[in-house]
């Protein structure tokens, strides 16, 4: 497994990012983080090192904020173009290689939004990981608007007990988008992807049990 430290260009400055591939790559994940923890989150570690081990390569990247120190999220603006400089940046790392754009929660919806604008260059589908649909006790399909504009395939990695996305919601939304959008529900699952210990199984096998739904979709998206 190939993994090394490397640089994004955002607004004239420099964001850090993190390469990891598989020998023998098939895909690559431009994979955004959450709002509240940056690229080097446990999650975000294991999530691609789970994918790696499926032959899928990830790009993860700091947004500025995070690079910075903040504590609050870039405006849109920001944030989408260093989607698209992440985005530019696998594309240069894994020429021949189709992407796959996205990320957890917040970084997710940056990217969807970056592609509703414009088409992310080499982009041929987006995957989420806990989109987020609302706030937490505030439910509405309002932040979704953006997503009829989207014109390839999305993934829903979804808890069914995420407080950001209500299923009540999300599920009439996916029926919407037809058949470019795909839903996988993860059982008894919350935002973190944490399942209660009543559930009898660990959050290890939750991981596992998306990233094998993951790695199926991604191969009939990206032939």
């Amino acid at each position: 497994m190939k993994v090394f430290r490397t640089s994004v260009i955002v607004d004239k400055g420099s964001v850090s990012a993190e390469f990891l591939s598989p020998a023998r790559a098939r895909l690559c994940y431009v994979f955004a983080h959450g709002a509240g923890a940056g690229m080097a989150h446990p999650f975000m570690e294991a999530v691609a090192r789970g994918l790696g081990a499926r032959d899928i390569a990830t790009l993860r990247f700091q947004f500025v904020y995070m690079e910075q120190g903040g504590k609050r999220p870039d405006a849109p603006k920001l944030a989408h173009a260093a989607v698209r400089a992440a985005v530019a940046k696998a594309g240069e790392l894994l020429p021949d290689v189709p992407l796959i754009a996205g990320g957890k929660s917040f970084g997710g919806r940056m990217t969807s939004q970056a592609q509703a604008l414009a088409p992310l260059a080499g982009v041929r589908g987006l995957a989420f990981l806990g989109f987020p649909l609302h706030a937490a006790g505030q439910p509405s399909d309002e932040r979704a608007a953006h997503l009829f504009d989207v014109r390839v395939p999305m993934l829903f990695v979804q808890g069914t007990r995420d407080a950001l996305a209500e299923m009540k919601l999300l599920k009439p939304l996916i029926k919407k988008l037809g058949a470019r959008a795909t839903l996988h529900a993860v059982d008894e699952a919350d935002h973190s992807f944490h399942v209660p210990a009543k559930s009898g199984r660990k959050d290890a096998e939750v991981r596992d049990e998306f990233l094998d739904a993951f790695a199926a979709w991604a191969s009939k998206v990206t032939g």
